[in-house]
């Protein structure tokens, strides 16, 4: 059964998306590979009955953005659905695009990252945004992530003046493309278009408070959009409304890790929970005759079994 990229739209959870795809489906069987605020749009990857066994394995998948950062404001949720608690006289401070790049050009590489406090971490049995929408806070310790590239695309006067419409090639602003509906802002503040990539587990909002911080005002997240997931193109995405009647791809084609290609000994005891002798290191895709086996990783001696396939 297939993997299934869709276009998000804007104000639904991710659970939403997954309620509407198993009613479009008839299925109950489906489960996304890594939320998506409900204020940010674009790639949710949907895993649908028997490619639920793959979620596991693409949950950790690398990640592309288009981010609006708008700055001079705070917000408790750090993105646009406020109320600004935080702010700075517009004529207080200013940035220039050099100051800019040199201060997205320090937060690339490993490094810790402090989530929200309005996010689905748990703590204690406690969701971190329950807690926060009853007036409290959790002490959420920072997390190990990993920020690939931060591409300064322009400052604008505000995020209203800040382009909407991308070349879906190579997501820079164009005339024709895709266009993005972002949400509602809370006011006329200097933006920041950056195109990041990044390492599971990031998140946006806390980059953009963090890059605000770097600059000396508060910040939020005045719109995302999510282009990539792994090897899935927003390009390719489907809207919601076609989950019904979109096609996907098989587990195989999901799966981006290097591909063994097995005699039938080897599928047989990966299949019976053996470790066959190999020289290969690292986590691959088992093949046979084109169907999918096993996930497994290699230490250089043996294959052990991540998930096998019957």
């Amino acid at each position: 059964m297939p993997v299934i990229a869709v276009d998000k739209p804007l104000n639904l959870t991710s659970h939403d998306v997954v309620n509407r795809a198993r009613r479009l489906r008839g299925t109950k069987r489906v489960g996304h590979t890594g939320t998506l605020d409900p204020l940010a749009t674009g790639m949710l990857v949907l895993c649908v009955d028997d490619s639920t066994k793959v979620v596991q394995f693409m949950e950790h998948d690398s990640k592309d953005y288009l981010a609006w950062i708008s700055l001079g404001a705070g917000t408790p949720t750090l993105d646009a659905e406020g109320p600004v608690v935080q702010s700075v006289e517009r004529g207080a401070w200013s940035v220039d695009e050099q100051r800019a790049r040199e201060t997205l050009a320090a937060f690339v590489g490993p490094q810790k990252q402090i989530p929200p406090q309005y996010s689905a971490i748990q703590v204690g049995g406690q969701r971190a945004y329950a807690v926060a929408r009853a007036g409290g806070e959790i002490d959420l310790p920072a997390r190990d992530i990993v920020i690939h590239d931060l591409e300064l695309l322009g400052v604008y006067g505000s995020v209203q003046d800040a382009p909407r419409t991308f070349d879906p090639v190579n997501w820079t602003p164009a005339s024709e493309g895709m266009t993005f509906t972002l949400p509602e802002p809370l006011g006329v503040f200097p933006t920041l278009l950056v195109r990041a990539s990044v390492g599971s587990g990031t998140y946006l909002r806390s980059l953009a408070r963090d890059v605000g911080a770097a600059l000396g005002v508060p910040a939020h997240l005045g719109g995302l959009v999510r282009t990539r997931v792994g090897r899935y193109s927003l390009r390719d995405a489907v809207p919601l409304e076609q989950v019904g009647d979109a096609a996907g791809l098989p587990d195989l084609a999901a799966l981006d890790f290097p591909v063994i290609q097995a005699d039938e000994r080897t599928a047989r005891e990966l299949r019976q929970g053996k470790r066959p002798a190999s020289t290969v290191q690292g986590r691959h895709v088992v093949t046979l005759n084109g169907d999918l086996v096993a996930v497994v990783d290699g230490n250089g001696e043996h294959l052990k079994v991540v998930r096998a396939w019957a």
